[in-house]
């Protein structure tokens, strides 16, 4: 067992690093902090991503991906600022479920703009009523006069309003075990739909969002896969997100653990640098325990997604712990700090913020608890 990174996995986390501190934050910082970011800026991240390979890491490089391992994709995805690397997420996602699902007649007519980052995509399962139990949505699909036509609503959506297309997950009717999910794709220039911007906690530069179909008419061929099998393709990419999403938590924790270092050997209280009083050790010690734990568990879960195994149990195990442990190391860092760390100038405060959006998408960590303890077990306490 080697925890080493190779030469090409380092060279490649310090090309992201890079790639970050040059194009991406300047992006950031010119913009309000607590606004989404404008359309014309996310194009021009979504330029910097498709550049560097980010539009569709999990796919081939023949059919246009980077073809990246999903260790490697979490490395570079580790580096990204957690507004942009969840908006990614969403995007990327999304390409990948409309090439799992798609006949190579729409691969052509769907992904040559996604890929090259002209247009940036989501995919709206979530509805208000419907959250951990994708089976319940309500969003209803029809076929009429050769068309299909989409009505209800879609809650908590990442890329919602600077979205030009959507995977809409929908209901087509129903069985024993509840509804037939049927995936759409949903182009809004030619078929619109409403999107209202959700203010959040954090992560305030990305895009949250309600989605409003009335009668939304969709061309027939836009349907994916065949209905009934939604579930699975969600199941498949929700594994490799939930690392991600937990990497996107240590990004956040790293961040709070190198300012709390730096400050403990600055600030002095009783004649000396606070770092050198135990209790300051101690919690230096627990932050980086938190930070360490947290990604060493993301890259193995990732590693075996990669190497092939079963990853469900991994997955939600990894994204579970690292949310939890990573709002409590940016916690501890604030108390580090102390008044300093309740401040809007030290920064801390909004890394708390953002870390706390992250136990939410792609399976809150309740139900990432009983996916973990039904691999564990081998016992459903989801569903009968």
């Amino acid at each position: 067992m080697d925890f080493t990174l190779s030469e090409e996995q380092r060279i490649l986390q310090d090309s992201a690093r890079s790639m970050v501190a040059k194009e991406l934050q300047p992006i950031l910082a010119r913009n309000d902090p607590d606004r989404p970011l404008p359309k014309k800026e996310m194009l021009a991240v979504y330029a910097i991503f498709a550049r560097e390979g980010l539009t569709a890491p999990r796919l081939p490089m023949e059919d246009g991906g980077s073809g990246m391992k999903m260790l490697d994709y979490g490395l570079v995805f580790e580096q990204l600022p957690p507004p942009l690397a969840i908006s990614l997420l969403s995007h990327e996602c999304t390409v990948a479920r409309i090439h799992a699902d798609s006949d190579p007649t729409q691969r052509e007519r769907f992904l040559p703009d996604l890929l090259a980052g002209r247009k940036i995509c989501c995919t709206g399962t979530t509805e208000p009523d419907t959250g951990s139990d994708p089976r319940g949505v309500r969003t209803r699909v029809v076929e009429e006069d050769g068309a299909l036509v989409i009505n209800g609503r879609k809650m908590w959506i990442t890329n919602g309003t600077a979205s030009d297309m959507m995977v809409a997950t929908c209901s087509a009717g129903e069985e024993k075990r509840g509804a037939v999910m049927r995936r759409v794709v949903v182009d809004r220039a030619a078929s619109p739909y409403e999107a209202i911007e959700i203010r959040s906690l954090g992560l305030r530069q990305g895009h949250l969002s309600e989605i409003l179909f009335e009668n939304c008419r969709v061309p027939r061929e836009n349907a994916l896969g065949e209905g009934g099998d939604a579930a699975r393709i969600l199941t498949l990419t929700w594994n490799g997100n939930r690392p991600l999403v937990g990497l996107a938590a240590v990004h956040l924790a790293q961040k709070a653990l190198d300012a709390a270092i730096e400050y403990a050997g600055v600030r002095r209280q009783f004649g000396r640098a606070i770092g050198q009083h135990q209790l300051i050790q101690e919690r230096l010690v627990d932050i980086a325990a938190d930070v360490m734990a947290s990604r060493l568990l993301c890259y193995q879960a990732l590693d075996i997604i990669d190497r092939g195994g079963r990853a469900n149990g991994s997955s939600a195990m990894a994204k579970r712990y690292a949310t939890n442990a990573c709002e409590r190391a940016v916690s501890l860092a604030i108390h580090v700090h102390g008044a300093m760390g309740i401040s809007c100038e030290a920064g801390l405060e909004q890394l708390y913020r953002d870390v706390r959006m992250l136990p939410i998408p792609d399976g809150t960590n309740e139900i990432l608890t009983l996916i973990a303890g039904r691999e564990l077990t081998g016992l459903d306490a989801i569903r009968n």
